[in-house]
Formats: structure tokens, C-alpha cells, sequence
């Protein structure tokens, strides 16, 4: 594999690892390669709010939430939390908590984080657009469960619920886009 880092421990003993999302459609790290669904309109250098891409460039891997009335707490090299009902992400540009983590009711426009179905069971909270965030370059761009037919996103990337578990416990810590 080329374009990653080599693996470092964490404090957690298991070592940091960077993967690759290739724009054929799929996830490499160390000895792994999964499918993974990607944003609609492809892959962006230049990513914009609402335009349906995963933008190019290094996603560190930031922190993971997980429903813990369905998922026991993933193994992995970053802070992991449970998911609140109350818990969602604001993606409206003109708001003062664009790109945050925000509490429901929020009249703004926001993901709910605590859905129905099991797309965020295990959610990956990547650095796009987090320190300093610019109005406009894309929100809430996370690492998540796959649709069983790996339907496109909004521009996360998005793995089947093993394979995401079996890269977060083989030390994900960002990935590489493009």
C-alpha cells in the first residue's frame, strides 16, 4: 500500500494506523481491503456543503460514538462514547454551531445522530472542516455503517458493521482519501 504512515502504538497498546479510500471503492490498511461507500458525486479536492462528495485529503480519525442499546463500545485508538437520544450534528452554514455537536430539539438544520435505522450505530468523527471550521466546506462528515447494497452517501465513507469494527480494533486512526 502506498500513501500511509507507518503503524505507531497508542497509549492504548494497539498501534495507530493510517488507511487509504481508493476512488475504486475501497478501504485498504495493513493486510485489509474492504468495500466502502463513498459520496455520491465522487471524491472532491474542492468539498462544499450539500454537494454530495467525500473531500480529498487526510481524515483523522477524531473520536467514536456507538448506540449502546444495540453495539457494545468498539475497540479502537481514540475516546469512544455512547450515543444520546438527545445527541445530533448541525449542518445548517448559517448557524453559530455549524459542523458541531449539537442537543436535540435543535430548530437548525442537523443530522440526528440517534436514528432509526443502523447507518449510526458505530459513528467515526472525522477532521473535515472541524479546527478552524470554515462556513460552507462541508459538515458531519463521518465514518459509518454501509447500506447492505453500499448506496452512495452524502459524502461519508462508509463500511459494512464487521468491517468497520475489524479497522477501528487494527488501529484506523485517519484515512487517506483519493
Amino acid at each position: 500500500m502506498t500513501n500511509t504512515l507507518p503503524p505507531r502504538p497508542s497509549a492504548s497498546g494497539i498501534c495507530l494506523v493510517e488507511f487509504r479510500l481508493n476512488p475504486a471503492g475501497f478501504l485498504e490498511g495493513p493486510g485489509i481491503k474492504f468495500p466502502a461507500a463513498f459520496g455520491r458525486t465522487g471524491i472532491s479536492p474542492h468539498k462544499v456543503e450539500g454537494d454530495g462528495a467525500t473531500p480529498m485529503g487526510r481524515l483523522n480519525l477524531l473520536r467514536v460514538l456507538y448506540r449502546a442499546d444495540r453495539e457494545k463500545p468498539p475497540t479502537c485508538v481514540v475516546p469512544v462514547e455512547p450515543i444520546g437520544r438527545t445527541d445530533g450534528w448541525c449542518d445548517d452554514v448559517q448557524h453559530a454551531a455549524y459542523n458541531q455537536a449539537v442537543t436535540l430539539p435543535f430548530a437548525a438544520s442537523h443530522e440526528d445522530l440517534h436514528r432509526r435505522d443502523n447507518l449510526y450505530d458505530i459513528i467515526g468523527i472525522l477532521d473535515w472542516n472541524i479546527t478552524p471550521i470554515v462556513k460552507g466546506r462541508g459538515s458531519a462528515i463521518f465514518l459509518h455503517i454501509a447500506t447492505p447494497d453500499y448506496a452512495p452517501t452524502a459524502g461519508c465513507i462508509a463500511l459494512a458493521p464487521a468491517h468497520l469494527r475489524h479497522c477501528l480494533a487494527a488501529g484506523l486512526s485517519a484515512i487517506m482519501v483519493g
